[in-house]
């Protein structure tokens, strides 16, 4: 077999398989409440919280302090983020001039991976970040392979011209054509560009950032 089709084959295998995986994003989603990885027959059959005693555990009230550690960690597993990396976001967030949980929201939006996720290249955030990882994706006709890559108005996020037929990103852009009012999509170029930073109200994340500005406040 020629070695870039192996490469191909290999690749498709993860990707698919990373769309499909389910185990842990179930449980991280009854953890969270809410089906953050998007439909999951799953969660909507056990929409309480994983464990022993599954839903017959007694739900105490929740302390303040629990409530926003929650809503963080709803963000970061949202957007794929670490702890360091998102603490980062939050401090650069909170230097701006804007509203600091906004601005970390948009700044989460803004990502390269998560620009990908939009513009439907890949199924999910994390076939994104292994697309961009891969050198797959180009900013401004530049590879780049950096998933944090912070992605300005203006910028032409594409496909690289040898990956423009590999299967699994042939198959996501058949699939998945959300339309964002601040991307655009040429689908003859395999290419969006990034319009303008969104405005929180047309970000679908269901994400009370004030609570995790709240918690770093502390």
């Amino acid at each position: 077999m020629d070695v870039d089709l192996q490469k191909e084959e290999e690749y498709k295998k993860i990707i698919i398989t990373m769309a499909r995986y389910i185990g842990p994003k179930t449980k991280i989603s009854r953890k969270l409440g809410e089906p953050i990885y998007g439909d999951d027959k799953y969660f909507e059959k056990k929409k309480y919280p994983p464990g022993q005693h599954g839903n017959t555990r007694r739900a105490g009230k929740k302390s303040e302090y629990s409530i926003q550690l929650l809503e963080k960690q709803k963000a970061k597993y949202t957007y794929g983020i670490l702890e360091k990396q998102f603490r980062n976001i939050f401090e650069k967030a909170s230097r701006s001039k804007g509203i600091t949980g906004e601005v970390l929201i948009q700044m989460c939006e803004s990502r390269l991976d998560n620009v990908v996720y939009r513009l439907g290249i890949a199924p999910t955030r994390s076939a994104a970040r292994q697309l961009v990882s891969h050198r797959h994706i180009t900013v401004n006709n530049n590879l780049v392979n950096i998933p944090s890559y912070g992605v300005k108005p203006g910028d032409i996020v594409g496909v690289r011209e040898k990956s423009k037929n590999l299967i699994a990103i042939v198959d996501s852009l058949s699939i998945n054509r959300k339309v964002y009012d601040w991307l655009s999509w040429n689908s003859e170029k395999k290419e969006g560009t990034f319009v303008s930073i969104p405005e929180r109200d047309n970000i679908p994340e269901n994400i009370k950032e004030q609570l995790i500005v709240e918690l770093y406040s502390k």
